[in-house]
């Protein structure tokens, strides 16, 4: 059984907005920073957000300002509401539960995560 379930990609006009929402379950979640990352065709999976389990937040420099991460923990999910898409947001969108928080590191792979299968984001120009 998955631990960590993501929903909520699909295709969307540059300029449109998504709302991606990831599950986890109830273990995981009370105990882990929640991330999403991003794997474009060609390019490195790439650190998007981070919502640490006191609500403390990261983001990248490509989506500061336009994306927003936050986290509901009586319903054990994360969100991410994107905004002002642009076409190079086109990419796979993976969640991850990071209980060592450390996906603001250099700590490569992540020890103890949990990731969910990826769902995709097609944006058009």
């Amino acid at each position: 059984q998955a631990q960590v379930v993501e929903s909520g990609g699909g295709l969307v006009q540059a300029g449109g907005s998504l709302n991606l929402s990831c599950s986890a379950s109830q273990a995981i979640f009370k105990i882990s920073a929640m991330g999403w990352y991003r794997e474009a065709p060609g390019k490195q999976r790439e650190l998007v957000a981070v919502c640490r389990t006191l609500g403390s937040t990261i983001y990248s420099e490509s989506v500061k300002g336009r994306f927003i991460i936050s986290r509901d923990n009586a319903k054990n999910t994360v969100y991410l509401q994107m905004n002002d898409l642009a076409p190079e947001d086109t990419a796979i969108y993976y969640c991850v539960a990071d209980p060592n928080d450390l996906m603001d590191t250099e700590v490569w792979p992540l020890p103890y995560a949990s990731w969910g299968q990826g769902t995709q984001v097609t944006v058009s120009s």
